[in-house]
């Protein structure tokens, strides 16, 4: 689970370089003295995020093999905040009812000059299709983060695991390995068992 997560992590960072360097717009300006002029807009140009973003994405798939328990679990809720980042990269320009003056800024253009601007779609795609794999990765981390400390658990010692069970609302008894635990120690497991059942 874990692993797969870290992957999918990688690959929303990959997707997301892919878009930085795709053509999100363009624009033709035209002066009235020369001929018309075009100017593209990458994804990098476009939005400067999109790149910080893949390099924090590949740090959280790294960090995901150092950190457990409420650390991992922090980093996947990082994760989830950079996919609504993401999110928000993505629509706003499928949803922008008009990209030239942002491009006219961006390309340091008047926006008196601009004849004609036309949005490219994919580089907006790769980005949400990197949103959403970020996301199922956050859940898979979080996942691995609790299911961690059942792991640990199983190779604690046995005060230690009787606690862990404790916590959790859970009767050590009546697991084969804590009734040894139990025996080993000169308690009879059953005792417990047996008064939990005649309440």
């Amino acid at each position: 689970m874990m692993r797969v997560g870290q992957l999918l992590l990688v690959v929303s960072a990959l997707l997301l370089w892919v878009a930085s360097r795709m053509v999100w717009v363009s624009v033709t300006s035209f002066d009235g003295l020369g001929q018309p002029k075009s100017i593209t807009l990458t994804g990098a140009s476009w939005s400067n995020a999109l790149l910080p973003l893949a390099v924090l994405l590949l740090a959280a798939a790294v960090a995901g093999l150092a950190v457990r328990g409420w650390a991992l679990r922090a980093v996947a809720v990082l994760v989830a905040v950079v996919t609504l980042l993401l999110g928000y990269l993505g629509v706003s320009l499928i949803v922008m009812p008009d990209v030239g003056p942002r491009a006219a800024e961006l390309a340091q253009l008047p926006v008196a000059s601009l004849v004609a601007s036309d949005r490219h779609y994919v580089g907006a795609g790769l980005t949400v299709a990197a949103a959403v794999c970020a996301l199922v990765a956050a859940f898979l981390l979080m996942r691995s983060a609790g299911s961690g400390r059942q792991a640990t658990a199983k190779y604690a010692a046995p005060s230690v695991r009787r606690s862990i069970a404790r916590s959790e609302d859970a009767d050590p008894a009546l697991s084969e390995r804590g009734m040894w635990d139990a025996l080993d120690e000169g308690v009879d497991p059953t005792e417990r068992h047996i008064d939990t059942e005649g309440r």
